[in-house]
């Protein structure tokens, strides 16, 4: 039982041990540790101030991003748009280019085609031209008299000719 009620002695010399040990920690330990303490604290609080306000910027910087990405979205349809608008204008412009060289080339066929027409018509002319002369002269010399074989003369050479 002896060892559980402590002497008074020994209470005095802790107590002494503990206010020595008290006041040198109070004198050399207290302050620097209170100082570091109070450091981390501000550290600690300063470095959360600084992620809140990167975690800001970088909602900032994302809204931000978001709009020029809404931007260019906008931006790149219109461009497809304009392109659009200057394909179908150019293949408007091609179509219409193209109808007006087509009715060249029929004006200019059909001229020609008029042209050759006529100059068929003239060639067939100048040939019936020339066959009623030979006609004409192989009829005058023959009899000049008899009339009726004349006209049978005639009617079988025209029934010769065959035009197309």
């Amino acid at each position: 039982m002896d060892l559980l009620l402590p002497h008074l002695g020994l209470i005095v010399w802790t107590l002494i041990a503990f206010l020595v040990v008290l006041f040198l920690l109070s004198k050399y330990a207290w302050k620097p540790i209170l100082k570091g303490l109070n450091e981390r604290e501000t550290n600690i609080a300063d470095s959360i101030a600084q992620a809140e306000k990167v975690k800001m910027e970088m909602a900032q910087l994302k809204g931000e991003n978001e709009n020029l990405l809404a931007a260019a979205r906008e931006e790149r349809a219109a461009m497809l748009k304009e392109a659009k608008v200057i394909r179908d204008k150019m293949i408007a412009d091609a179509k219409e280019d193209a109808k007006i060289q087509a009715a060249k080339i029929i004006t200019e066929a059909s001229a020609s085609i008029q042209h050759q027409k006529m100059a068929a018509i003239t060639d067939i002319k100048n040939q019936v031209g020339k066959l009623v002369v030979e006609v004409s002269e192989k009829v005058l010399r023959r009899e000049l008299g008899n009339q009726a074989e004349q006209e049978n003369y005639i009617n079988s050479l025209a029934g010769e000719i065959k035009l197309n």
